[in-house]
């Protein structure tokens, strides 16, 4: 009777092994995933969810399927994710527009950016870059201040509406600088960008890899990038901290999360996957062509952002008399 019960313990200390969490995680996924990106297709998020897409799928044997829902500043999508089996196969790839800032300005929300969601990694960064018509004679950012102090109120600045990431950098610009700008805002960043090359606007917070083109040209004169490290698109411009404003710190991120409630192994095993896809090389020059920076980072820190620019963007948008929808 002894060799049937060895073996009967054998089997059952094997069962348990499967069952186990670290088991579960090893076998995920076992069937296709789906990203949703809240964006259309074709923008920078489409772009970083795809080139994600493809990486994991060929890691893990498995569909990794790029979904877009877009509508309501990302808030569509963000809902359809929040709502969805906290299981791991379905992702959310947010920005820092659709998760901290959209939520300031929505009075009563479908969901909430931290409870209904568990951060897995950011992905990438990108800073908007300070940039001028050429007409304008400041060449610092200390000579722009000195402008805008000089005649408060003459000088406008782009944005691509109100409530965006580019509106929000010209609004902690004036908060930090003490300035007065008048706000112009457009249905988009592209014909924003277009009347600041035709001179109707003087100032803008834009992307770097839509203004770059124009940078390169001369058509626009950059001042420096809104994030606390220089773009590697444009080494030699300096950060607005290096300019003489300290406090600030502005970036456009994209991020991966996942369903509040989601297994935190499998949560693990994603995030370890993942930030391993964005560092490689290849990867890093691909987001670097984009105007973004790879930017890899433990779940904790990732969420720590989260809550600290929720609560950032906030204050900064009431300071603003930002009224919320």
């Amino acid at each position: 009777m002894i060799k049937p019960i060895a073996r009967a313990s054998a089997l059952l200390a094997t069962l348990l092994v499967a069952l186990s969490p670290a088991a579960g995680a090893q076998s995920f996924p076992t069937r296709p995933v789906t990203l949703v990106v809240p964006f259309p297709p074709g923008a920078a998020t489409d772009m970083v969810a795809r080139s994600l897409a493809d990486q994991l799928a060929a890691k893990w044997k498995q569909s990794v399927v790029v979904e877009n829902r877009a509508g309501a500043t990302g808030s569509i999508g963000a809902s359809y994710v929040a709502r969805s089996a906290p299981d791991g196969y379905t992702l959310l790839v947010a920005t820092s527009s659709s998760h901290v800032m959209g939520p300031n300005m929505v009075k009563q929300r479908q969901w909430d950016p931290v409870k209904d969601f568990a951060p897995i990694t950011l992905l990438t960064w990108a800073p908007n870059v300070l940039e001028v018509h050429p007409s304008i004679p400041a060449k610092t950012v200390p000579e722009l201040i000195a402008l805008l102090k000089k005649e408060p109120g003459k000088y406008t600045f782009a944005s691509s509406g109100t409530g965006s990431s580019i509106h929000l950098a010209g609004e902690m610009f004036k908060k930090q600088a003490g300035v007065e700008m008048v706000h112009v805002p457009y249905k988009g960043a592209s014909p924003a960008v277009m009347d600041l090359l035709g001179g109707q606007v003087d100032i803008m917070f834009d992307t770097v890899a839509l203004s770059l083109p124009h940078i390169k040209a001369g058509k626009l004169r950059p001042l420096a990038v809104t994030t606390l490290e220089r773009s590697s698109a444009l080494p030699d411009i300096p950060t607005m901290r290096q300019a003489g404003l300290p406090d600030y710190d502005m970036s456009a991120w994209i991020g991966l999360l996942a369903p509040a409630g989601t297994p935190p192994e499998v949560l693990d095993k994603i995030g370890r996957d993942a930030r391993e896809i964005i560092s490689a090389p290849d990867m890093k020059k691909r987001f670097s062509a984009a105007g973004m920076e790879s930017a890899p980072s433990s779940s904790e820190d990732f969420g720590a952002r989260i809550r600290k620019e929720l609560d950032g963007y906030g204050q900064l948008i009431r300071d603003a008399g930002i009224q919320a929808n």
